[in-house]
């Protein structure tokens, strides 16, 4: 019903869009502008594009979280997560249809979301030469791209698949021998995941913004991500416990996700307030351009979501999980998972959306129905990842560990 009504809504969006009754902030001033500066004139076609690569980088990020989590637990002995192993390892089931959707989205739209994509910029003489986006072309160009992408994606998966077996044959057979396994496989993973998460960040999100760079970019794109699949983790084990699964889940298996999130929620605005601070200190024009874009820019545009993500995504789960009983309490961690989960939302809207799309992007039906689309298809995952397997594993070592887990 969900994938149901985002498509509809997304239809009838466009269909509004193109007949100029969808949000239009931008005039002819700025078409022809944007015309001159070498650039795309911006349509319905760029909103589409720019909606479905936000929300497939969005969904991507909370997956992959789910095996790089697990993957940490395994690394680190840890006793505690095991009753919630199997949530983490249901999140992963969205990455062959992120990689689909990435890959496809990419090819048909590639022009409408990356200017350095545009073969013009790298021919010297021509008038949209761009000498500094041809200084890059070692590491963007079209082949080089698409090699990166299949490649972050197939040890993604080859990984979760290898993990996930490892976890299935444990809950059949018993034994440490699985266990041992998956701690080695795990270790090996992060360090995949050290290099990849920080490569895709730069090549999905920040390539967007070609000239622009900042060498805490990779931190801060994983701090997003790993905070809200913290957020999706902890929901998804309320849920469940509260229509009749996950009954030994206790208060302190809360309380543990409860400060997880709380501690991340700050990781990120320690990021978020370090990559900031040290452009607006040095205030050199080739850096500060990417937050007067969304601070001042295209007439104020974004400059409501700036201050929203702040207080979002840090002054109120901050001030919400600061006490112990509200880290325990179901309530509070589903006000607080919420937030999080629309919040960051909203922080990649603003990493995606000045690039792509400009002062011309909105909140309509385009974008509703998008994200209730993508809702939908990684519910759908998510939901035949937790039904193919006991969500109790079984035969996991640390189990009564769990069980008795108190905090």
């Amino acid at each position: 019903m969900m994938i149901g009504l985002g498509l509809v809504l997304l239809i009838l969006g466009i269909f509004l869009t193109m007949n100029g009754g969808g949000s239009h902030h931008g005039g002819t001033g700025e078409h022809e502008a944007a015309a001159a500066g070498g650039h795309h004139v911006i349509d319905w076609k760029n909103r589409l594009f720019a909606n479905l690569w936000l929300n497939n980088v969005y969904f991507t990020g909370i997956a992959v979280i789910g095996l790089f989590f697990t993957a940490v637990q395994y690394v680190a002995y840890a006793g505690w997560s095991v009753l919630i192993k199997r949530v983490l390892e249901a999140l992963s089931y969205y990455l062959p249809v992120g990689a689909v959707v990435m890959l496809a989205v990419f090819l048909i739209g590639q022009h409408q979301l990356f200017h350095w994509t545009d073969h013009t910029l790298y021919e010297e003489g021509n008038p949209n030469y761009d000498p500094i986006i041809a200084g890059k072309a070692g590491f963007l160009n079209i082949p080089f791209y698409l090699i990166r992408m299949v490649g972050y994606f197939a040890l993604w998966i080859i990984f979760f698949l290898w993990m996930r077996k490892q976890s299935i044959a444990e809950d059949l057979e018993g034994g440490i021998v699985y266990y041992n396994k998956s701690i080695r496989i795990g270790a090996m993973f992060l360090v995949i995941f050290g290099v990849t998460s920080s490569l895709s960040a730069w090549d999905w999100v920040l390539s967007i913004d070609t000239h622009w760079f900042s060498t805490m970019f990779g931190w801060y794109v994983f701090a997003s991500w790993f905070v809200s699949g913290l957020a999706a983790t902890t929901l998804i084990v309320i849920i469940l416990k509260q229509n009749g699964y996950l009954q030994m889940v206790n208060a302190n298996h809360l309380h543990d996700l409860g400060k997880f999130v709380f501690a991340f929620s700050i990781f990120w605005t320690y990021v978020w307030f370090s990559q900031f601070m040290l452009i607006w200190y040095a205030n050199l024009p080739e850096e500060s351009i990417y937050f007067m874009e969304r601070l001042s820019g295209y007439q104020d545009h974004y400059t409501w979501i700036f201050f929203v993500n702040l207080i979002v995504n840090f002054v109120f789960p901050f001030l919400v999980l600061m006490t112990r009983d509200a880290k325990r309490q179901m309530i509070m961690l589903k006000l607080v998972c919420i937030a999080i989960l629309v919040g960051h939302w909203l922080d990649f809207y603003l990493m995606i959306m000045p690039g792509t799309m400009r002062g011309e992007s909105g909140f309509g039906l385009i974008e509703l129905g998008t994200a209730l689309t993508f809702l939908g298809i990684f519910l759908i995952t998510l939901t035949r990842g937790l039904s193919k397997a006991s969500l109790v594993p079984v035969n996991h070592p640390f189990l009564e560990e769990s069980i008795h887990h108190t905090v």
